[in-house]
């Protein structure tokens, strides 16, 4: 059979949530002929292993401390009811199929043409790559491939009684409290004395200490040397204080971060440049190097979060297909909010401490903190902290940075983030 050729004005490559905002916005809004191609499931890293499952799981983990609360509430509950894991996935899988099948019928509805896989002909007046990226797994640590990534933890059909997880970032962070709060003995090893090194100190201090009260181990300056397998999951490793082993694991989990999904793109053949991290290097309006070509999202990594990529994709698609009025339409990466689904939860935007201090002089701010305990523990045995800390320019008192950390901090964040 003869390969035909596809002709269209917009061909996606990636079906994430950067990718399939702009193929929706360039044809329902702009008529233009757009094709997405997706290799996986539509609906990229946030969809299939990121925000959506991690999010019913972080659900699941709050039922299961609610539960331990009740009775300071009058209820009388069994504090430790089992948790059916297996049942939960099934539910939890379903949802993201529906998802999936919803991303394609959305896409059908906008005329946009969806191609499933990766060798296909196609003649395209614009390209955007918005492929996302993948988890990372260490080399060089004898039998690392006996360990799962963070794609992997989704895969998980059962729940892990003791689970080893590497990595400082919020990924390890999220599923070590998440693990921990259902009732897993989990370990997390980190290569310095602290984790979210990124984030403000009185996140990373709030979240430690918090942690190992309630009986995570934090494996701190630590260093993973090898991972048998017989049987249960013997790990060696070092940190400060020599040689260890931890035995009888059940999963190692590795989150050591993510690197750009550019396999089999031919970039270099076209030309398209990349930095260091082989992540795709475009100016402030999402162009690369190369003419009509564009890229967005975990690919490009400026900032890694599914708002971000849905209205970088919007934006880019308006100053491509919508005319003169949005010659100069791109996305403003700053003040951009965040939040960590750990527990408790954090919420950040804007300057840390030190970031304020370096751009405006030490001299030149102004910080203002609150720790309390919020009113949903008041007559609970467990008391878990919150704290909010304002930086503020002095001259005029304009806050530059807000880090909260406690119960309801992501929605409580919502209110300073939008514009």
């Amino acid at each position: 059979m003869a390969t035909t050729t596809k002709h269209c004005d917009f061909l996606v490559i990636g079906g994430g949530s950067g990718g399939l905002a702009s193929a929706k916005r360039s044809s329902e809004r702009y008529g233009a002929k757009g094709i997405v191609v997706e290799a996986k499931r539509l609906g990229g890293t946030c969809v299939n292993v990121g925000c959506i499952p991690n999010k019913i799981i972080w659900n699941a983990a709050n039922l299961a401390q609610s539960m331990r609360n009740a009775n300071s509430y009058g209820f009388s509950v069994q504090q430790k009811a089992p948790f059916d894991w297996a049942s939960f996935k099934k539910k939890r899988d379903a949802v993201i199929k529906t998802l999936n099948e919803i991303h394609e019928r959305n896409l059908k509805n906008n005329g946009v043409e969806y191609i499933h896989g990766r060798a296909r002909l196609v003649i395209a007046k614009k390209i955007l790559l918005a492929t996302g990226g993948h988890p990372m797994v260490p080399q060089g640590i004898p039998g690392a491939e006996h360990g799962i990534d963070s794609d992997g933890f989704f895969e998980l059909d059962h729940q892990p009684k003791k689970v080893a997880i590497v990595g400082a970032g919020y990924i390890a962070v999220e599923f070590a409290g998440m693990l921990n709060a259902l009732g897993t003995e989990a370990h997390v090893f980190i290569r310095h004395e602290k984790f979210l090194r990124t984030f403000g100190e009185m996140i990373q201090d709030g979240i430690l200490s918090e942690y190992e009260r309630v009986g995570i181990h934090i494996h701190k300056k630590s260093k993973v040397e090898k991972v048998a397998k017989t049987g249960k999951l013997p790990l060696h490793y070092s940190d400060s204080t020599g040689q260890g082993k931890l035995e009888d694991l059940d999963t190692l989990i590795w989150a050591i971060g993510r690197a750009p999904e550019v396999q089999g793109l031919g970039l270099d053949v076209v030309g398209v440049e990349q930095n260091e991290r082989g992540q795709i290097i475009t100016d402030e309006y999402q162009n690369t190097n190369v003419e009509d070509i564009y890229s967005l999202g975990d690919v490009v990594g400026k900032i890694e979060l599914t708002p971000v990529a849905i209205a970088a994709g919007r934006k880019l698609s308006d100053r491509v297909f919508g005319g003169a009025q949005y010659h100069t339409s791109k996305l403003d990466y700053d003040l951009i909010h965040s939040v960590i689904f750990a527990h408790p939860e954090v919420g950040t935007i804007g300057l840390t401490q030190e970031e304020a201090e370096k751009k405006y002089g030490r001299g030149n701010i102004k910080i203002y903190r609150s720790s309390f305990t919020a009113t949903y523990y008041a007559i609970t045995e467990d008391k878990r902290p919150s704290k909010y800390k304002l930086i503020c320019r002095r001259k005029d008192e304009k806050i530059v940075g807000l880090h909260i950390l406690g119960l309801g901090s992501g929605e409580i964040l919502q209110g300073f983030g939008g514009d």
